[in-house]
């Protein structure tokens, strides 16, 4: 009865995660730092690339955040969807199947007004 709501919640295994989505949060996080770095220095009246041993670090520690950001991400999710699938287990009466429809049962007819 509910096995069609679980299963929308459990995730495809075959699923690779695809390279924007791996390494977007690291990437920006980094270019953030870097960019950072080089907005103090010219609010500072220095040259922008001066001090490039600070952009480095900058752009370290922001990769670091994205990182730890996905994986915190990851695990909000994944318990998330732990607690929805033990809800609807509990409760599978709030879960009927859908029936199914076609187009023509959801659209509603088109007139024209000119």
């Amino acid at each position: 009865m509910t096995h069609w709501a679980i299963e929308t919640l459990t995730p495809d295994p075959n699923r690779q995660q695809s390279i924007l989505s791996k390494y977007f949060n690291p990437v920006v996080c980094g270019i953030i730092g870097f960019g950072a770095m080089c907005a103090i220095n010219y609010g500072t009246r220095r040259p922008i690339l001066s001090g490039i041993q600070m952009h480095a670090l900058a752009a370290a520690v922001g990769v670091g955040i994205g990182v730890a950001g996905d994986k915190y991400g990851g695990e909000r999710y994944s318990e998330r969807d732990a607690v929805l699938k033990h809800y609807i287990e509990l409760h599978p009466e709030d879960f009927p199947e859908p029936e199914r429809k076609k187009f023509s049962q959801i659209l509603e007819p088109w007139v024209p007004i000119r």
